[in-house]
C-alpha cells in the first residue's frame, strides 16, 4: 500500500489501529468521501435508522465490552441528532468517539447547506471535542480522541471533519505516542491516604460500601468483592453500579436511593463510615443532601477530582482509578487486619443483625396476581430465565426501576441503561450495540410502551443484521413514571400521559419479518418468555401489565432517603 492516502483512508486506518471492529452510523452528503473509502474496507458499518440511535448503540456496545464505542453522522442535522446520545454518554461516563462530517473549511461560517456549528454545539455535550482544519493533524487527533475517551473518567469525544479533510491526500505516518501536557490522570491514589482509609475502615463500627458505576467502568469488580469480604461489610450498588458486586453475593444489600430498598437506605442513613467508590453522590441516591448519611464519615474514591467534595464533603478523599486504588487498599487492610479485625468483629455482627432486620421488616418482594400481570411479575420471570447472566438493556421509566429492583446481575456489564440523563428511546438501540458486542449472549431490550415507540425504526436495524434480541415491552398504556408523579404529587390530575394506542405486536413484528406476540394473562407469561428466548431470531413480546401500578419504595422530591413511601396509601377503616 502506498503511504499516500486520502483523509478518509487515514481515518479508517486509525480506527483499525485503535481496535475498532464496527461503527454505528448514518451517511450524508459531506460524509460521502468516507463512505466511498469504506466501500472497499473491511470495517463493519451498522446502518441505524436515526443518528441519536447510532450514539445509543455505540454506548451499548461500550457498556457491554468496556471498549470505546464509535458512531458517525453527517453535518448539520446528522450531527445535531447525536447530541442527546453524547450528553447521555457524558453523564454515564461512557467512552464513545463520535465522528461527524462538516462542510468544507472554506465554507465554514457561511451558512452553507447542512452547516451547523457542531464544535460549538457539542462543547458542553462531550468530554472534549475537535474540529480538524489541517489534514496533517488528522491521525494525531483521532488517536487523542480515543485516548481521552477511554482514560481518566471515560466519556464521549467528538471529532468534526470538514469534507475537504476527508477528500484531501497526504503521506500517512502512523502516530507512535500521545502527548497531551495539559491532561493529567491520577490513577494510583495517595499512599498515605489509602493507609489512613484502611485504618478508618477497621475502626468503624457501622461501615457500608457505596459502589457506583466507576466500579464497572474500571473493571474493579473483583477488587470490590475482595474488599467487602475482607471487611465483611454490607454493600449497596447504585443504578449504574449494579453487577459491580454480584447480586447473589451475601454482602450485597440492594440498590439505594429514590427507588432503593428500605434496608439500603436505612443502612446509608445509620452508617458511621461510607466507603464511596466510583460514585458521584447523585441526587437520586442522596435525596435531601443535608439529611444524607448524617452520622457517617466519608471515604471517597474517584478518578475525577471534580467529583470529590462536589455534593458531599469527603473526610478522606482519594483521587484515583477504582481498580488500582482498591488493589492497594485491600493490601493495606490485610496488613492492618491482625491488630483490628478481632476488635471490630462484635460491632460488625450487631451491624449485620440490624441490616438483616431492616431487610426482613420491609423486603423487596415482587407482586404477583392471578387476574392481571403485575410488572414486578415480568421482572421476576426475566430474572428466572436470565439466571443473573443475561444482558438486560433497559429504557427509562417505571420498568427500569422494577428491573433494577428485581433482576439479578451476577457480573458487570450485564445491566445497561441510561442513568444520569434518563433518555427515553435508549433501550432498543443500546441492545443493538450490546448484541453486536456479545453475539453469543442472551440480550433483552426491556422497554416501556413509551420509550419503545421512540425507537421503533430500529426494528429494521435488528432484522437487517439478524440480531436475536428479545424485545420485552412492559405495556401499561401510560408514560408510567410521569403518571405516578401526577397521581401522588399533583392530585391525580393526569395530563398528557395516556398512550391511547399501541401497534399490534404480531402485525408490527410480522411487517419486519419476525415474530411478535401480545400477552395479557398471567398464566401465559412464563411460557411466552420461554418461547421468545428459544427463538433463534428477534422476538417482540408485548406484555400488557396493570396500568396503575406504582414503583415502591420511593423517596419524594426533596425528601430524605429515610423518608420513604413504602407502598400505596392504605384506605382508612371506618368504624
Amino acid at each position: 500500500m502506498s503511504n499516500l492516502m486520502s483523509g478518509s483512508q487515514i481515518l479508517l486506518e486509525c480506527l483499525v489501529r485503535e481496535g475498532v471492529e464496527c461503527v454505528f452510523g448514518y451517511p450524508g452528503g459531506v460524509m460521502l468521501p468516507l463512505y466511498d473509502a469504506m466501500y472497499e474496507h473491511p470495517m463493519r458499518h451498522v446502518l441505524v435508522r436515526h443518528e441519536e440511535n447510532a450514539c445509543f448503540a455505540a454506548s451499548g456496545y461500550s457498556m457491554a465490552t468496556g471498549k470505546v464505542g464509535v458512531c458517525m453522522a453527517t453535518s448539520g442535522p446528522g450531527a445535531t441528532n447525536l447530541t442527546t446520545g453524547l450528553v447521555n454518554a457524558l453523564m454515564d461516563s461512557t467512552p464513545v468517539v463520535a465522528i461527524t462530517g462538516q462542510v468544507p473549511t472554506r465554507l465554514i461560517g457561511s451558512d452553507a447547506f447542512q452547516e451547523a456549528d457542531t464544535f460549538g454545539i457539542t462543547r458542553s455535550c462531550t468530554k472534549h471535542n475537535f474540529l480538524v482544519k489541517t489534514l496533517a493533524d488528522l491521525p494525531r487527533v483521532i488517536h487523542e480522541a480515543f485516548y481521552l475517551a477511554a482514560t481518566g473518567r471515560p466519556g464521549p469525544v467528538l471529532v468534526d471533519l470538514p469534507k475537504d479533510i476527508l477528500q484531501g491526500q497526504t503521506h500517512y505516518a502512523p502516530v507512535s505516542s500521545i502527548h497531551l501536557p495539559g491532561y493529567k490522570v491520577y490513577a494510583d491514589g495517595h499512599a498515605g491516604q489509602i493507609r489512613r482509609a484502611a485504618q478508618m475502615m477497621w475502626e468503624a463500627q457501622r461501615p457500608l460500601v457505596y459502589a457506583g458505576g466507576g466500579i464497572v467502568s474500571s473493571n474493579a469488580h473483583n477488587e470490590l468483592r475482595r474488599l467487602v469480604e475482607l471487611l465483611d461489610t454490607p454493600a449497596v450498588c447504585t443504578l449504574m453500579g449494579l453487577g459491580g458486586l454480584p447480586s447473589s453475593h451475601p454482602n450485597f444489600v440492594s440498590m439505594p436511593g429514590m427507588h432503593g430498598s428500605y434496608a439500603a437506605n436505612m443502612g446509608l442513613t445509620h452508617s458511621d463510615l461510607l466507603i464511596a467508590v466510583g460514585t458521584r453522590f447523585d441526587d437520586r441516591v442522596t435525596g435531601r443532601l443535608s439529611a444524607f448519611a448524617p452520622h457517617a464519615k466519608v471515604v471517597h474514591v474517584d478518578i475525577d477530582p471534580s467529583e470529590i467534595g462536589k455534593n458531599r464533603v469527603a473526610d478522606l478523599p482519594i483521587v484515583g482509578d477504582a481498580k488500582r486504588v482498591l488493589v492497594r487498599l485491600v493490601k493495606a487492610l490485610e496488613e492492618l487486619s491482625p491488630q483490628y479485625s478481632s476488635r471490630s468483629a462484635e460491632a460488625r455482627r450487631d451491624w449485620w443483625r440490624q441490616i438483616r432486620d431492616w431487610q426482613t421488616e420491609h423486603p423487596l418482594t415482587p407482586e404477583i396476581s392471578t387476574s392481571e400481570i403485575k410488572p414486578q411479575h415480568v421482572m421476576k420471570e426475566v430474572d428466572r430465565i436470565s439466571g443473573g447472566n443475561a444482558i438486560v438493556c433497559a429504557d427509562v421509566g417505571q420498568h427500569q426501576m422494577w428491573a433494577a429492583q428485581f433482576i439479578r446481575f451476577n457480573g458487570p456489564r450485564l445491566w445497561i441503561n441510561s442513568g444520569g440523563l434518563g433518555s427515553m428511546g435508549f433501550g432498543l438501540p443500546a441492545a443493538i450495540g450490546a448484541q453486536f458486542a456479545c453475539p453469543n449472549k442472551l440480550v433483552f431490550a426491556l422497554v416501556g410502551d413509551g420509550g419503545f415507540q421512540m425507537a421503533l425504526p430500529e426494528l429494521s436495524t435488528v432484522v437487517t443484521n439478524g440480531l436475536p434480541i428479545k424485545i420485552v415491552v412492559v405495556n401499561n398504556g401510560y408514560l408510567g413514571m410521569v403518571r405516578q408523579w401526577q397521581e401522588l404529587f399533583y392530585n391525580n390530575r393526569l395530563c398528557a400521559v395516556t398512550l391511547d394506542s399501541f401497534p399490534d405486536a404480531e402485525k408490527l413484528a410480522g411487517a419486519y419479518g419476525f415474530t411478535g406476540r401480545t400477552v395479557e394473562s398471567p398464566a401465559d407469561l412464563q411460557s411466552a418468555l420461554e418461547e421468545a428466548v428459544a427463538e433463534p431470531a428477534p422476538y417482540l413480546l408485548n406484555i400488557k401489565v396493570c396500568p396503575d401500578e406504582n414503583v415502591y419504595p420511593m423517596v419524594p422530591a426533596g425528601g430524605a432517603i429515610s423518608e420513604m413511601i413504602l407502598g400505596p396509601p392504605q384506605p382508612v377503616a371506618v368504624s
